[in-house]
């Protein structure tokens, strides 16, 4: 009996954790007079009371079509921020993959200390950081650029710190059989490595895409031309008299990160609980 009450309580949990995404899609089927009716109060166009309806009355995919067809805007922030996010991500692999496997199998003067600068700085907000990183980037001469978001979150220490954890979970042994073997130390890196620390890479990948491609601060504070912008400044410039585009325009600004999340499930959770572990 207490199993299925259990159930039935995650059950009630998961609908309501799903009920937004279900909202968004919902919305973004209605006809615009149909979210003025619901959502009139709200958009500042009407007095009725809102109101919702689990499904829409007059279903529509013109707001997609507007969204796809006549929204040239829409295409050119979705591509910024595909590069935004493909340079940090390749960025956060070129120098994280390295330094994760430093701190985990080598030691050096001053280790420790290094490391717990580390999670120092990961644990430090962005506006902590802002001003400093607005400093130097401004000198370099790189502010209303792409590079002034992608760099800082290049080498970004959270990715560090995911793959570490699984940089440590492999035996010294093998290291030392194929030390043994005549392997040297980079290619016991590319070839021992990288393919027993996949989990944590690509949990790390994971969880990059899904800061990278939601990224708000960052681009307001260092990107002034809004022909910059990414995708996920797109959404709050949009007018209460376009609702039905803003509803469309989530659920597809929603679903590259959905698949992703979908497709790295597994190694995002491994990531979470090595993460968790305590050395």
């Amino acid at each position: 009996m207490s199993k299925k009450i259990a159930g039935f309580l995650l059950l009630l949990l998961g609908a309501a954790v799903c009920y937004p995404i279900f909202f968004l899609f919902t919305g973004s089927l209605m006809g615009t007079g149909e979210l003025q009716n619901h959502l009139g109060v709200a958009l500042s166009l009407g007095e009725q009371p809102m109101s919702w309806s689990l499904l829409p009355l007059t279903p529509t995919l013109r707001h997609y079509v507007q969204l796809l067809l006549d929204s040239p805007e829409f295409f050119h922030m979705f591509w910024n921020s595909a590069a935004l996010t493909a340079g940090i991500l390749a960025g956060q692999l070129l120098a994280g993959v390295p330094a994760a496997w430093g701190f985990a199998r080598y030691a050096f003067p001053f280790k420790k200390l290094l490391f717990t600068l580390y999670i120092l700085l990961m644990m430090m907000p962005f506006q902590v950081t802002m001003l400093s990183s607005y400093l130097v980037l401004s000198e370099m001469q790189l502010t209303d650029t792409l590079p002034a978001v992608i760099l800082p979150g290049a080498f970004s220490t959270f990715p560090v710190f995911i793959m570490y954890r699984f940089f440590c979970g492999i035996p010294q042994a093998l290291m030392d059989a194929a030390r043994i073997d005549g392997a040297g130390e980079r290619d016991i890196f590319l070839h021992l490595g990288i393919p027993l620390g996949s989990s944590g890479i690509v949990s790390a990948v994971v969880l990059g895409f899904l800061e990278s491609w939601n990224l708000i601060e960052q681009p307001l504070t260092f990107l002034k031309s809004k022909k910059l912008w990414p995708l996920s400044l797109y959404l709050p410039n949009i007018s209460p008299e376009r609702a039905g585009i803003s509803f469309a325009a989530s659920v597809v600004t929603l679903l590259p990160a959905l698949m992703v999340f979908l497709c790295g499930q597994d190694y995002l959770e491994q990531g979470i609980v090595a993460a968790a572990v305590k050395e």
